[in-house]
């Protein structure tokens, strides 16, 4: 850990966020990928297939973090960063020839170690930095996860230039190839103008290295970023067929909707790494997690309409019905005005409502000469609720999570430097382990919930478990902490 940041510390900042870019472009290609083959039908793959081929890239660059964490220690981030760069262009460029779904498997499988990434450059970033400033620089490395963006936004053009449009549909065979030779050249550009640096603290055997995830903070950190991270990329995806199906948007309307969510995310994670420096980052955490139980909590609301019986008529006394119309009926010389059911009830859809509609009405439950006992019921009442769940609402609101989510991730990590200078690689790595695990699993627990609930909200009812959960865990131990000594914190 340096004691002043410097011009070396600056230049290695920006060469971790160019190659972590690269990366995460790579990383995220099988989104683009498997669906363009898939929508043109080279390949006749089911949906299962589909997900698998979208989530093994995901799966293997989370589960390989920890050790890639863990070698950034041990031999510094240069040579753990110029191979990843290098492993990852060989199954990167054998997918140009892949043509089977375990073909594109076993080369997703591969490039997927992309994700790895991220634990190396946050353990060789920090060592740069002295603890007041790594915050800011680790928020700033962070940022390049917006590598996602070039693929989701260019990775679709580049391939219908390279096909014609579809008309030479094997020309998708080029694009890989395309990665594979970024990958190489960032990792030229890495060797010839990076420095190594390793941990002060080297002499340690595998055993010693990973003693810190005895500690139960280390987990603790991990649900977090479980949250912040991971179901950050389960809605980056799962958020195109929410509104798909919720507010029955075109295809490519929901991709710029669910675009506008994962880009601020991913830039403002900078802002967060200063907020973390300036405010600390057990405030910001608190921030973090406040907002998101209450966001989670207002989006749990689904679009629905209720019809529930609501206040009828009865009558005051007996007597025979004598007339019934639209704003009455009587019985014998007595009138019970009668409300009406609105004209345009059946398409509440063209109106634009922020907040619940009510809507009140009554049906008459006799007949003109009909006889009728005193508190006999002349009319029933109906009363209709209807929530819009307006799409502009919820659409702020859940572009409004993904950037305080954004801050999250530079907030957890600001608190691995902290609290184990000399294991970032580690911590770091077992934290991004299960953020991405979060990326995996969630969209298949959201699946899950859909099918046994029958409501799209489900997934925030979830949002809202997990958020609590963090709230109320992270408060348990900052009140053990602020009720004993300096020096003798819970490891909690």
């Amino acid at each position: 850990m340096e004691i002043k940041a410097t011009g070396k510390s600056h230049k290695a900042l920006f060469l971790n966020t160019l190659a972590f870019t690269f990366c995460f472009a790579a990383w995220m290609l099988n989104g683009v990928l498997i669906t363009f083959l898939s929508a043109n039908q080279v390949y006749d793959w089911g949906p299962i297939q589909i997900g698998w081929l979208i989530g093994i890239p995901v799966l293997t660059g989370s589960l390989f973090r920890l050790p890639a964490g863990v070698l950034t220690d041990r031999f510094g981030g240069k040579p753990i960063f110029t191979g990843l760069l290098l492993l990852s262009a060989i199954p990167m460029f054998l997918l140009s020839y892949a043509d089977s779904f375990w073909s594109f498997a076993i080369c997703s499988f591969g490039f997927g170690l992309c994700g790895t990434s991220f634990s190396i450059g946050i353990a060789f970033t920090a060592l740069w930095y002295p603890k007041k400033n790594q915050g800011t620089a680790l928020g700033i490395f962070g940022a390049g996860n917006a590598g996602a963006a070039f693929t989701t936004l260019c990775a679709p053009s580049i391939l219908n230039a390279l096909t014609d449009k579809g008309s030479n549909i094997e020309g998708w065979r080029s694009l890989p190839v395309y990665y594979a030779i970024g990958l190489v050249i960032m990792a030229v550009i890495f060797v010839v103008f990076s420095e190594n640096k390793r941990p002060e603290i080297r002499q340690k055997n595998f055993i010693s290295m990973m003693a810190p995830l005895k500690q139960m903070r280390v987990w603790r950190f991990g649900l977090y970023y479980f949250l912040v991270f991971g179901c950050f990329v389960a809605f980056s995806q799962w958020l195109v067929p929410y509104f798909v199906n919720v507010y029955f948007l075109p295809l490519v309307t929901a991709g710029i909707l669910a675009a506008l969510f994962s880009f601020p995310s991913g830039v403002i994670r900078a802002l967060g790494g200063w907020m973390s420096d300036t405010m600390g980052p057990r405030k910001v955490m608190y921030m973090v997690l406040g907002l998101s139980v209450a966001i989670s909590f207002l989006l749990i609301i689904p679009k629905m309409e209720i019809y529930s019986p609501g206040k009828g008529i009865m009558a005051r006394n007996s007597g025979v019905v004598s007339e019934i119309n639209q704003t009455e009926i009587k019985v014998g010389e007595i009138s019970y005005p009668v409300m009406l059911k609105r004209e345009n009830l059946e398409t509440p859809s063209d109106e634009t409502l922020i907040f619940p509609s009510k809507d009140m009405w009554h049906e008459p439950m006799v007949k003109v000469g009909e006889k009728v006992e005193k508190k006999q019921l002349l009319a029933k009442g109906v009363t209709r609720i209807y929530f819009q769940a307006n799409i502009w609402v919820f659409a702020i609101l859940v572009i409004i999570l993904g950037s305080v989510w954004g801050i999250g991730k530079a907030a957890v990590y600001k608190h691995i430097p902290d609290y184990f200078p000399n294991e970032v690689g580690v911590v770091g790595g077992m934290v991004g382990v299960l953020g991405g695990l979060g990326g995996f699993f969630c969209p298949i627990i959201f699946g899950y919930l859909l099918e046994w609930t029958g409501l799209w909200t489900s997934c925030w009812m979830f949002m809202l478990a997990i958020s609590t959960i963090c709230l109320l865990w992270m408060h348990r131990v900052v009140t053990k902490i602020s009720n004993i000594p300096e020096g003798f914190e819970p490891q909690g």
